[in-house]
């Protein structure tokens, strides 16, 4: 007795007779059991030479009819005598035949064996076809469950692929979070450092009494040397904020740059000499070496932004270099290309960190790195400025050997409005021949008492007025020769106020600079689409506006 397989199971459900290719009909013994030992093991027998298996139109009958008897194997196969020598070295003389059938395909043969001719009996052929659908259910469940278990492996494969996302994932947010808890405890100490020094010392000088009989007055040389801590304090405050400030702006692409024409060696000198009291406190060499043609010297980009990349470059260099080093500020120019090098002797950056340099909130972990403090976003944003005006940035550095920040960036196209502006400036009168009256419509009483001050200083004379909603009707009365409005206002905004003046015949020609708390061009180009003349981006830098004031009523 055995088990006869075919290398793959033939569909019962093919209504045409070519049921079966060549491979198809070919197969192997996979069972026998032998009636003794005497009995020759056909266990593992392939059809190799197109002579085992019967020929096709068995294969016919198989499929259709289930159960073949054979009492003579040599009568029957009396037409191929590779089958009757096959049969007889194996000592078969009858046959019975069973096709096993696994769900409609015809996926082996049930073979019993006989040593002599014999007629085989109706119920040897029920039983024998009985075993074979038993064998075909034990198949089938057989191979159900190894479908079972590869889809089992490949659920495990996937849930496996699953977890270790879920887990990269994990680990990405909480190396995300641990960033951002560094972040807020660098940036709290950050702010609390300056905003300590502008308490304390604001409260030193509101407690000292002035001119008290009986009461120590505070020196002049004290007073200002007070005002200069407060004032430094502020300004490193704010360049925290505005840092934090551009990086976003630039990610969200919101960030324009306002391109103009300017020195290179001016700037640059501007830079080091930004730098030299604090490089001289720390014991540090700084250097500037200018390699500029003087044909060459005006370069075209967003000045503000390069000076940002510079001070950001050098100040690190400063700080990352012990005392006793050196750094070397290199400006070099060729035709469309401004060059800049800071170069230090510093502790350098092994090259497992530099992939962490440009990252943001990141601050490359040594002793040395977290005495010095910092956000962690002077880096990053200055790769931002950089590919911002098309340029790139490179380092080259070794430990305990310094490092070299390399930028290079392409001149930009100046517009003929920058070209504008810059003649504008040139032009501009001077401070103490401005004249006039200036109405404020601002309602933050800190911001408004600034702009009243550095105005009243300029020679202006400043109405201050918070309502939106009488801002117009005041206006009209006041009369003044420039209006400073912010955008947003209680009861009416600054796009009515402004809507309104314009359609008033007084009020035309009058000069209206805008307030925005946005920092992009859309805001920008709105502001004087609704009828302002320019538009300024809170925080305020008042000398910028003063010169901006002086630009409007010069014109």
């Amino acid at each position: 007795l055995l088990i006869y397989q075919f290398n793959s199971s033939l569909s019962l459900t093919n209504k045409t007779n070519n049921i079966t290719t060549e491979n198809q009909r070919k197969g192997t013994v996979k069972y026998e059991a032998l009636a003794s030992e005497k009995t020759s093991s056909v266990l593992g027998l392939s059809e190799g030479e197109n002579c085992f298996f019967p020929p096709h139109n068995s294969i016919v009958k198989y499929s259709k009819t289930f159960v073949h008897a054979i009492a003579d194997t040599e009568v029957v196969y009396g037409k191929f005598p590779c089958l009757v020598e096959l049969m007889q070295q194996h000592q078969v003389k009858a046959k019975l035949v069973v096709s096993i059938i696994v769900n409609r395909q015809l996926w082996g043969l049930l073979i019993a064996h006989h040593c002599s001719i014999r007629e085989w009996q109706d119920n040897e052929k029920r039983f024998l076809k009985e075993i074979a659908e038993h064998l075909a259910i034990a198949i089938y469940q057989a191979q159900l469950y190894e479908e079972l278990q590869k889809q089992k492996q490949t659920l495990e494969k996937q849930v496996a692929r699953r977890t270790q996302e879920l887990y990269d994932t994990l680990q990405a947010a909480e190396s995300a979070n641990r960033t951002k808890s560094e972040f807020l405890a660098t940036m709290s100490h950050e702010l609390r450092t300056p905003l300590t020094c502008v308490i304390g010392i604001s409260s030193t000088l509101l407690r000292w009494s002035y001119g008290n009989r009986g009461a120590k007055t505070i020196p002049i040389q004290k007073q200002r040397d007070y005002l200069q801590i407060i004032h430094d304090s502020g300004e490193h405050l704010l360049e925290l904020i505005n840092d934090i400030l551009d990086l976003s702006q630039i990610e969200a692409g919101k960030a324009v740059l306002k391109i103009g024409d300017f020195s290179l060696s001016k700037l640059s000198y501007e830079v080091w000499k930004m730098f030299r009291e604090k490089a001289e406190k720390n014991e540090v060499k700084l250097t500037l070496e200018q390699k500029i043609n003087p044909q060459l010297d005006r370069f075209t980009a967003d000045q503000r932004r390069v000076k940002q990349i510079l001070f950001n470059l050098v100040s690190n260099g400063i700080k990352f270099t012990p005392s006793g080093g050196s750094v070397i500020l290199k400006v070099i120019r060729d035709k469309n290309t401004a060059t800049f090098q800071v170069e230090d002797t510093g502790i350098g950056i092994s090259e497992e960190q530099k992939p962490l340099l440009f990252n943001k909130f990141q601050q490359l972990d040594s002793p040395y790195n977290r005495q010095q403090g910092g956000t962690g976003l002077g880096l990053a944003l200055t790769k931002q400025l950089v590919e911002l005006h098309g340029g790139i940035v490179e380092v080259e550095s070794a430990v305990n050997f310094g490092s070299t920040f390399t930028v290079k960036l392409p001149a930009q196209t100046l517009t003929l409005k920058n070209e504008e502006l810059k003649q504008k400036e040139e032009n501009s009168p001077n401070i103490l021949s401005l004249q006039g009256s200036v109405v404020l419509i601002e309602q933050e009483e800190d911001i408004a008492t600034l702009i009243c001050d550095i105005l009243t200083a300029a020679g202006l004379k400043v109405v201050w007025i918070i309502e939106g909603s009488t801002a117009v009707e005041q206006t009209i009365l006041l009369q003044p020769v420039a209006v400073i409005v912010d955008m947003q206002l209680p009861g009416m905004d600054g796009v009515e106020i402004i809507q309104q003046l314009r359609q008033t015949n007084s009020s035309k020609i009058l000069k209206i600079l805008a307030l925005t708390t946005f920092d992009t061009q859309i805001d920008s180009e709105y502001c004087c689409a609704v009828g302002a003349d320019e538009c300024l981006t809170k925080p305020i830098n008042l000398e910028y506006l003063l010169s901006k004031m002086i630009d409007l009523l010069s014109k």
